[in-house]
């Protein structure tokens, strides 16, 4: 079993795992080859994976009903009824922020609804919408089917578009019905100002105008769109920069990098660094919760690495591969310890030292972790199979890789994969920064109590997931 011989930046992640007898990891050797799935990788066979050209992605219904699932528990009937709806926006909407202007007297008003009583299934989150100012009368019909109509307006005020849709003069009112087809003299008042501001602001995408022009009943697919709009307004749908099959998603990756700096966050750094002076982790990682992606966890893997010309190579793998991902990128500044026989360490703006008492230095470095949602759970499945042969060195094979390639690459789930391993992350958060350090799991216990002891005011948690079997050779001491 060869060695570690090099530093990797990955000690970031930081086994606590006793690495006395490793020297420098081994990520920063030069490039590397296609090589087979270790015997203890799973296998996945693949029929000819055709690469498909670069497209203009946009939500479907399907996408939005199956985030609506995954993170609010909603799901609509064959045929939503107005209460259906007005349930799934209750839900989906920050009560805080949907009540941000509505003073204290009008947050706790109970409305005396005509047709609702208190028990009945809709009338809670009825409340909620009245004291939000998304429904404005007492008489609701939550019973009723629920109408194209009835929903862009709750959907115009949940979304946060009703102060600008009173905005709207009559001129402007007509010319934007007017791209929907519809006439001055169909909707007025009020009622017309917030259809011609979900038709401006892009509530309303082109695909509903059809069923607006037409009236009537809402289908499942209309309210779900309408749902995800509302997501996406409030900012809390999926928190990406694109998509891998974007244009221009090279660009932004590159523009997300150079604007990413070390990260500092002074006060939680001063307990992480604490505990690699006391030799409980070997390294760690700092990130900002503000970046965290929202994607859905069965269909998303976290990669990291350091070198920003290896994710655009990796990119372009996956869609030479025909695979299709949301895209999030994520700033991640790792530390370790930098042994003063190594000599002395050169600073750049990316990565800075700093001496401790025994004459060791703590080493942070510019790091970024990429988050891919992918299409389905067989595409995440294969992406093990395509980082194995393209984008993984090997003993006797270290040519033919993507840029950068690692011995031991790393990316994770947080739901389980055949054929990976599972181990620990023991995570400190102060405000919207935190630090993480992955481990054994046999070590996780020991890390948390060491970081409780450090800080027995912070919010401290450890969990397990599932990582690619390199990296867990890696907490075990190996190299590849």
């Amino acid at each position: 079993m060869k060695k570690i011989t090099q530093i990797t930046l990955a000690a970031l992640l930081a086994a606590p795992v006793t690495l006395g007898s490793l020297s420098l990891p081994s990520y920063a050797s030069a490039a590397s080859a296609a090589s087979a799935a270790p015997a203890s990788a799973p296998s996945v066979s693949i029929k000819g994976p055709v690469a498909q050209a670069p497209t203009v992605y946009t939500e479907s219904a399907a996408d939005y009903a199956q985030f609506l699932q995954a993170k609010y528990n909603v799901k609509l009937p064959q045929q939503p009824t107005k209460g259906d709806f007005i349930q799934a926006i209750a839900a989906i909407i920050e009560a805080d922020a949907a009540s941000a202007s509505t003073d204290e007297a009008s947050e706790v008003k109970a409305p005396a609804f005509t047709d609702l009583k208190s028990g009945d299934s809709t009338y809670d989150a009825a409340v909620s919408l009245y004291n939000s100012g998304v429904i404005t009368g007492t008489e609701v019909h939550a019973n009723d089917k629920l109408s194209t109509y009835a929903a862009v307006f709750i959907a115009v005020k949940a979304a946060g578009f009703k102060e600008l849709a009173y905005t709207y003069p009559e001129a402007k009112t007509t010319k934007a019905l007017a791209k929907l087809g519809i006439g001055a003299g169909r909707v007025q008042g009020l009622a017309a100002q917030e259809l011609a501001a979900a038709v401006d602001t892009g509530l309303i995408p082109e695909s509903l105008y059809p069923a607006l022009r037409k009236g009537g009943v809402a289908t499942t697919d209309f309210a779900n769109i309408l749902l995800g709009r509302v997501l996406s307004s409030q900012g809390n749908y999926k928190n990406e920069i694109g998509r891998s099959g974007d244009a221009d998603i090279y660009s932004k990756l590159y523009a997300a990098y150079r604007t990413a700096d070390l990260i500092e966050a002074p006060e939680l750094r001063e307990i992480v660094d604490q505990a690699l002076r006391n030799d409980l982790v070997t390294g760690y990682n700092l990130k900002d919760s503000r970046f965290d992606s929202n994607f859905i966890d069965e269909l998303t893997l976290t990669y990291g690495h350091s070198d920003i010309q290896h994710a655009v190579q990796l990119i372009g793998l996956l869609r030479s591969e025909g695979i299709e991902a949301d895209v999030q990128f994520q700033p991640k500044t790792s530390a370790f310890i930098y042994l003063k026989e190594w000599g002395e360490p050169t600073e750049t703006p990316d990565y800075k030292v700093t001496q401790i008492e025994n004459g060791n230095y703590i080493a942070y470095s510019k790091e970024y972790d990429i988050q891919f949602e992918f299409n389905t759970t067989a595409d995440k499945a294969r992406f093990n199979d395509i980082i194995l042969k393209y984008a993984k060195k090997s003993t006797g094979n270290t040519s033919n890789l993507i840029h950068a390639s690692w011995w031991q690459p790393l990316y994770y789930s947080a739901t389980a994969i055949d054929g990976y391993p599972v181990i620990a992350n023991t995570k400190i958060s102060l405000g919207h920064y935190y630090a993480q350090s992955f481990s054994l799991q046999e070590k996780a216990k020991d890390i948390q109590a060491g970081f409780r002891k450090l800080a027995p005011d912070a919010d401290i948690t450890s969990y397990t997931f599932w990582v690619d079997q390199p990296f867990l050779n890696y907490l075990n001491g190996e190299s590849e």
